[in-house]
């Protein structure tokens, strides 16, 4: 048994009393906090007394873990958004007056509707205190400077990041409305500690620094720290962009409706799920929790939307969580690898389940690939089939291209046992992003989708 030694833990954690609270008393307190929020979500959110009605549940009647996972209901966007269009932008999934709000965000829409998030003063600062458990566990404290290299909108994105740095006590450091140029100038002029970007726009940066003859590993940068899409935790990724900052790279995993549900472990290889403000499951296809050690979707409820409560809700991504013990010491759940995929990302090739994160690390394995790449999913008769479009690197000649295909499609096949096309592009031929990356294209049915995305309600 891992003894609680005050001093030690103080050090490590920003909170010790949670972060190393035992598995069976962090059961039972979790257990509290969700019948508190249940019976708040009822009593105060029309959208959840409708579901909890409708699937003949009443608070009151959660009184076990068991009963959370057998009777509540799932929720997904799709009724969110259904509850927001009553009388828009929040309509009954709204749980308190508009007059405590603080901040007012929304989903970029892309796949459809914008969700719309309302943000209380409360629920901001529980935000930013989701970041401090990452910025505390890496060594940062209120004397250092962050790094803010983006436009701010209406989007979550970084926002929480930002309140974060403010509930730290350290110096934030804006890039807003500045090009990517502009901004490596501004952090040699400033010279702050951390930056913080998505994995995508840490890398892209690099791009324009050669542009510019800046070596990046000469800033005073010391730490990056990656979130809105996976590569944080994969280790490729994660090894890319600290050879090209010549500093330590970090990841925090969070859903924008939800907020930073996972800052990322100081050992850089995966997130843990930040217990003090957000409980989780683990589900199969069919809405059952897999074992520890299993891949299924993540199911996750807040305790700190006060505006806009969300329990047991579907987020889509696929996780894998352990319960083992963590070397970094927190007894919080634990996910390997951080986001695997999606599961309207599934792909699955002559039988076998194929994560792009996955494929993501077995490209950086291939010396002349660079870290720009797309996946392109179609499917003919009975299979799915996946075609890989990545950038050479601009040093390699042309005419080693073809070796270049050959190459990676060997290393696919080698450790994943199907074969996967390559095709290798020129340097520069891909999209680049500022923010997230677009690099899942789905060709397929939408009826295929639409089944590989579903699962049952309850």
């Amino acid at each position: 048994m891992r003894l609680y030694k005050p001093e030690v833990e103080a050090q490590r954690f920003w909170n010790p009393y949670t972060q190393a609270m035992p598995r069976a008393d962090l059961d039972r307190l979790h257990l509290k906090k969700l019948q508190t929020v249940i019976a708040y979500a009822y009593a105060r959110s029309p959208m959840y007394r409708s579901l909890l009605d409708r699937n003949h549940v009443r608070p009151e009647q959660i009184r076990t873990m068991d009963d959370f996972v057998k009777r509540l209901p799932f929720i997904d966007k799709k009724e969110i958004l259904d509850a927001q269009a009553v009388n828009p932008p929040f309509g009954q999934a709204l749980a308190t007056s508009e007059d405590f709000f603080h901040q007012r965000f929304a989903t970029s829409g892309s796949t459809g509707a914008p969700l719309h998030i309302p943000l209380t003063y409360h629920s901001a600062e529980l935000w930013g205190e989701s970041w401090v458990y990452v910025y505390w566990a890496v060594g940062l404290r209120a004397r250092h400077s962050f790094y803010f290299p983006f436009n701010w909108g209406i989007f979550a994105a970084f926002w929480s990041a930002y309140m974060g740095v403010r509930r730290l006590g350290a110096t934030v450091i804006s890039g807003g409305g500045l090009d990517s140029k502009a901004r490596l100038r501004q952090i040699e002029q400033y010279r702050p500690d951390v930056m913080l970007a998505t994995p995508t726009y840490a890398l892209y940066l690099g791009e324009t620094a050669r542009e510019l003859g800046m070596d990046l590993t000469k800033t005073s940068i010391s730490h990056v720290i990656v979130a809105g899409e996976p590569g944080g935790s994969i280790p490729a990724t994660r090894q890319a962009i600290e050879d090209l900052w010549g500093a330590k790279c970090y990841e925090l995993y969070g859903i924008a409706e939800l907020g930073p549900t996972n800052p990322g472990c100081p050992l850089r290889e995966g997130v843990h799920l930040c217990e003090e403000w957000y409980h989780a499951l683990v589900v199969d296809e069919n809405g059952v929790p897999v074992p520890y050690g299993e891949v299924g979707e993540h199911i996750v409820t807040s305790y700190i939307q006060d505006g806009q409560p969300l329990i047991k809700y579907r987020t889509h991504d696929l996780v894998r969580w352990t319960d083992e013990p963590c070397g970094c010491g927190t007894t919080w759940l634990y996910y390997p690898g951080g986001v695997l995929g999606r599961t309207d990302h599934m792909i699955i090739v002559k039988g076998v389940n194929v994560y792009p994160s996955a494929l993501e690390s077995l490209l950086h394995r291939v010396g002349g690939l660079s870290e720009h790449y797309e996946l392109h999913v179609d499917r003919d008769v009975t299979n799915d089939f996946v075609t890989v479009k990545a950038e050479a690197r601009p040093e390699i000649d042309e005419g080693r291209y073809g070796d270049l295909s050959r190459d990676a499609e060997a290393v696919i096949r080698s450790v994943i046992g199907v074969s996967i096309g390559v095709a290798v592009q020129k340097p520069g031929s891909l999209p680049r992003y500022e923010l997230k990356a677009k690099r899942f294209f789905d060709h397929r049915p939408a009826a295929h989708r639409w089944q590989l995305a579903e699962r049952p309600s309850a």
